[in-house]
């Protein structure tokens, strides 16, 4: 057991930017790529982790100050520290059972895809913490560790088909095939599905609201760096900031937000490969098989809607903080609700407007998730003596991943009828999800927006091909195709409406700027 312990946690310290590019370049020399291409497409997916994670993390140092500021303009004062992803993962990889969970996560995966229960393949392994997590909340409601594996199995085995339900709209959305984002936080999905269903019929709602179809309408206005800017100095000016401290805001933001697609596309160029060898060999081997590597969300962190969404929540995480009755968090390192926005950019299809509506909504779900599992977080903290903890204050989250299913299926496996008969219905509901989700339009198609998959899997292939080819333009040089023979072409004469040339008509036409550097024969 120690030595399991051992190798578990030298892996898992390894890190995400680490681990999961070694696994993958694993993945890629068995499908049989090449060994450079496997190398390059490995460190390529490193540098794009450890690129997002330095873009997200100097996004959040920028906002959250500013977060912080407005809390004291509103005079707020709670007993509950947020502690934010960071804090609460930390804590519970301290925790003794931690290393359990990642042979436990392989296992899973390994039977459902022996018996085709799933076609994702989760190399996401640092997230096994969320797992983790969730063995803790159900031990502390029933006291039993047995309870905590299943509950937590019954999400390793949700995430994998969340990863399923997915994948073609992750590929529509970040032009990425072959991957998929078997993530906790998707499955916040569930919670959103009715209220996204509702908005089927309202028409406002229903009109392509994504980030080009934003800068169609209102032109610079909609630029990335420009919505960054705009948002930055008014969250600046919002949270007391001088001219200038809001204008460097403004600058930070409109980096971030000019940053991601550009990290973005570093992901499409590793992954491509990647994809194109599996499909490969899973056509060679396995009948054709589809499997969908699992991989972190940053791989959508492209999408500006999912950044224009959170920052502009900000304020009003703060505003109900202030406003909702026994809650006790005060939102500061968790203020950027990754916990939410992953799963409305994929069930809305990245729709702006149905996601800011979304989060207006359901922000006040988080605030009471954490302070509802305050205790549970103070309780761990104090077990494991990784942060103290003073007398008289909580450590938590304000956006707390998946208050909804912890809840539910931690108080319901302690007996409770009320959570026994909520976690039934947030089943029931996953059920219709998974459905909808497998058979609605793609993001693409749904609001009639232009498809975004295509473009960007193109630009990633000519980028990729693009070190054997030199440079390429609408032109098309005389010498490219002197002496090539065209006897092989279509002979199919023109239909009846085709327009004729004649040698008449060009006859005395002066083409003396045509190519003037080619040769005269």
């Amino acid at each position: 057991m120690d030595i399991l312990k051992t190798v578990v946690n030298y892996v898992l310290n390894l890190g995400s930017a680490v681990f999961v590019p070694l696994i993958m370049f694993i993945l890629a020399l068995i499908a049989g790529l090449k060994f450079k291409k496997s190398i390059m497409a490995a460190l390529t997916l490193g540098v794009a982790f450890s690129g997002m994670t330095l873009v997200v993390n100097y996004m959040t140092d920028a906002i959250a100050p500013a977060g912080k500021a407005m809390s004291k303009a509103f005079h707020l004062s709670l007993n509950a520290v947020d502690m934010g992803w960071p804090g609460v993962a930390a804590i519970t990889w301290t925790y003794k059972a931690a290393f359990l969970f990642f042979p436990l996560l392989l296992i899973i995966n390994f039977l459902m895809l022996s018996f085709k229960l799933t076609k994702t393949l989760n190399v996401d392994m640092w997230n096994v913490w969320n797992k983790i997590f969730t063995y803790v909340v159900v031990l502390y409601f029933t006291h039993s560790s047995i309870m905590g594996f299943i509950v937590a199995s019954i999400q390793i085995v949700l995430e994998l088909k969340s990863g399923d339900m997915f994948h073609r709209h992750i590929e529509d959305l970040t032009g990425m095939p072959g991957v998929t984002v078997p993530h906790f936080v998707t499955l916040f999905a569930v919670i959103l599905q009715p209220l996204n269903r509702l908005m089927d019929f309202i028409p406002i709602f229903n009109k392509p609201f994504d980030a080009e179809a934003l800068q169609k309408r209102i032109g610079i206005l909609g630029d990335n760096t420009v919505m960054g800017a705009i948002i930055g100095v008014l969250l600046g000016f919002g949270a007391g900031y001088s001219v200038s401290g809001s204008l460097n805001l403004a600058v930070q933001a409109a980096t971030a937000m000019t940053l991601f697609p550009m990290i973005s596309k570093l992901f499409m160029k590793a992954l491509q490969p990647i994809a194109d060898a599996m499909s490969g060999f899973m056509q060679k081997h396995f009948s054709g098989r589809e499997v969908y590597i699992g991989l972190d969300w940053p791989i959508l962190a492209g999408r500006s809607e999912l950044w224009v969404t959170v920052i502009i929540l900000v304020p009003v995480m703060l505003i109900f903080a202030m406003i909702l009755p026994h809650n006790t968090v005060l939102p500061f390192a968790g203020i950027i609700n990754l916990s939410f926005v992953v799963a409305a950019l994929l069930i809305t299809g990245a729709n702006l407007l149905r996601m800011i509506v979304l989060g207006l909504i359901t922000t006040p779900v988080f605030l009471y998730g954490g302070t509802f599992f305050a205790p549970v977080i103070t309780n761990l903290a104090k077990q494991t003596g990784a942060v103290k903890v003073h007398a008289g204050q909580q450590l938590s989250w304000s956006t707390f991943e998946g208050p909804d299913f912890r809840m539910f299926f931690g108080e319901a496996f302690a007996g409770k009828w009320w959570a026994i008969a909520a976690a039934i219905i947030w089943l029931l509901v996953f059920v219709w999800l998974y459905h909808d989700q497998t058979h609605i339009p793609l993001p693409s198609q749904r609001y009639g927006a232009p498809a975004v998959a295509g473009n960007a899997a193109s630009a990633v292939a000519a980028e990729t091909d693009s070190s054997a080819e030199e440079d390429t333009s609408d032109s098309t040089n005389l010498d490219n195709i002197d002496g090539l023979d065209f006897g092989s072409t279509s002979k199919k004469s023109p239909g009846k409406d085709a327009e004729k040339t004649s040698l008449d008509d060009i006859d005395g036409l002066d083409f003396s700027d045509v190519n003037k550097n080619h040769k005269k024969s």
